[in-house]
């Protein structure tokens, strides 16, 4: 009796203190730690977020870069920090999901995370060279079958997700066009513009500026309905690739153990952001797709992320993808 007394007040005790800090918090900054460098995709939308979220916080959101190993390093920073809400996770597909198969990480991608939103997505566009005699995706997965041994795909990078969704194509299409690595998505598309490469499924985000000035092709976005900022890409059900969905898409995770409260409080300013017209003009001008408010909680994040681990992690083991 007296034992559970005493666990009795120490839970009380506990619980009190738990929600005094919750709703002190945060009474300092909080760093969003993004896991590549300055200037790229995800360091943008980080600071486009955390300039909004500090006006709904009343602290100081900082960006903080801590770039190296695909996006592991930053990651596994955070999944080793203190659970008090002022470390904050922003990463996509590739830190979250597809590093989880080819890394052997001191840390689990899925659950050493604490999911707080889901912020953008960015559909894939699949692109080619003019030269590419092919009109519509169709014509074009015929192309590719007559022509693969000598049909390349780019990638941005063993186990990026360009590099995924070429696997994913040879598979879906039963076609081997060879597949080719680059330093990056930049010098990717730049050997498409060139000529010397075929095909490249690249970001929305930088692939529309190519196609819109004429100097590549598209055939599809991969995903379930067209993009806002380029209505005439034709989605991949409606060109003839049903379910060939892939979409870099961000989210922000806490280290496990944070107080519910303080991850209700970070999901608001996140969701206060992402309903802001001036956010969701600047995220749109990225190309980027602004998630459902109810895929913007904390359980939309998770099944989100689930459901992505689920669907590659078997394709990218069937296909031996390894760090290079």
């Amino acid at each position: 009796m007296k034992n559970r007394i005493v666990f009795s007040v120490f839970a009380c005790t506990l619980g009190c203190a738990i929600t005094a800090f919750a709703q002190n918090y945060p009474t300092r900054s909080v760093s969003v730690v993004v896991p590549f460098p300055a200037g790229g995709p995800t360091d943008t939308i980080a600071r486009i977020m955390a300039e909004r979220m500090t006006r709904s916080l009343t602290q100081t959101v900082l960006v903080e870069n801590s770039a190296g190993a695909g996006g592991t390093i930053g990651a596994g920073k955070v999944a080793r920090a203190a659970p008090d809400g002022y470390t904050v996770a922003i990463g996509h597909i590739g830190t979250h999901v597809i590093n989880g198969a080819i890394y052997q990480l001191p840390y689990d991608v899925f659950k050493d995370f604490a999911p707080v939103a889901l912020v953008a997505s960015n559909p894939q566009v699949l692109v080619s060279k003019n030269a590419v005699a092919a009109k519509d995706l169709k014509e074009l997965i015929a192309w590719v079958k007559a022509n693969e041994k000598k049909a390349t795909i780019a990638t941005g990078g063993s186990g990026t997700p360009s590099h995924v969704s070429g696997v994913y194509f040879q598979k879906v299409t039963n076609s081997q066009p060879q597949i080719v690595h680059y330093r990056g998505g930049a010098p990717a598309m730049q050997d498409v513009l060139g000529g010397q490469i075929d095909l490249f499924f690249d970001q929305a985000a930088t692939a529309l500026p190519q196609v819109r000035s004429g100097k590549v092709r598209a055939y599809a976005v991969t995903a379930k309905s067209r993009l806002s900022a380029a209505p005439e890409i034709p989605t991949v059900d409606e060109a003839g690739l049903a379910g060939f969905y892939m979409a870099v898409w961000h989210g922000m995770w806490l280290p496990n153990g944070v107080p519910a409260p303080v991850v209700t409080r970070l999901n608001t300013a996140i969701t206060e952001a992402l309903a802001d017209s001036g956010v969701r003009q600047r995220l749109a001008e990225l190309g980027q797709e602004i998630p459902p408010r109810e895929q913007q909680t904390p359980e939309g994040l998770r099944t989100h992320h689930k459901a992505e681990i689920d669907k590659w992690t078997p394709v990218i083991k069937a296909a031996g993808i390894k760090v290079e």
